[in-house]
């Protein structure tokens, strides 16, 4: 397996449409050394998703993983995916992008949606993803349909540097209101 480079914010690849992979296609060598790369890349990057735009890819292939604090999500690779919202509420948290890098930024996500597709093998995905989960779809899934979290910012406002960010944003690290930080 091998570490794949991650294009930043500028390149061409990051605001196209991706392409379907096709059943056969997905069976191929190469689009499923394509896969094991990209997981190995999310992992060494620290991230909890990947879509293939991000590795110069322009194919509907994402994979994801999370254990953590804000919830955990299996190791999933997800092929042709369509999300379809099951709750109108929106939820606003924190985001950053492996093709941003250093950056966050508050972002509107539906709290629920189902989730349809394929893995890696061509067997049919379907499930209900909840919070930080379907947070993590629909940021992969814009990165298919060529768009970045901050195509979906309300306001700028909150775009904040990543040491920054820790050290002014996170709740347990937030300065207090003299300005000094809690802890």
């Amino acid at each position: 397996m091998s570490i794949l480079k991650v294009c930043r914010l500028g390149h061409p690849v990051l605001r196209m449409e991706s392409q379907r992979v096709t059943k056969e296609a997905l069976s191929s060598p190469a689009i499923q050394t394509l896969i094991d790369n990209m997981l190995e890349t999310m992992v060494d990057y620290s991230g909890v998703g990947l879509a293939a735009p991000q590795v110069h890819h322009s194919l509907a292939i994402a994979v994801i993983e999370s254990h953590g604090p804000r919830g955990d999500i299996p190791l999933t690779v997800l092929v042709n995916p369509d999300i379809r919202v099951l709750d109108e509420e929106l939820l606003e948290d924190w985001e950053g992008c492996l093709s941003i890098p250093e950056l966050r930024g508050r972002v509107p996500r539906w709290r629920k949606l189902r989730v349809d597709g394929l893995d890696r093998h061509a067997n049919r995905l379907e499930w209900t993803a909840e919070g930080f989960a379907a947070r993590v779809v629909q940021h992969e899934f814009d990165h298919l349909m060529g768009k970045v979290y901050l195509d979906r910012m309300r306001d700028l406002k909150t775009l904040t540097h990543l040491s920054e960010f820790q050290r002014y944003w996170l709740p347990e690290e937030a300065p207090s209101p003299s300005g000094k930080r809690n802890g």
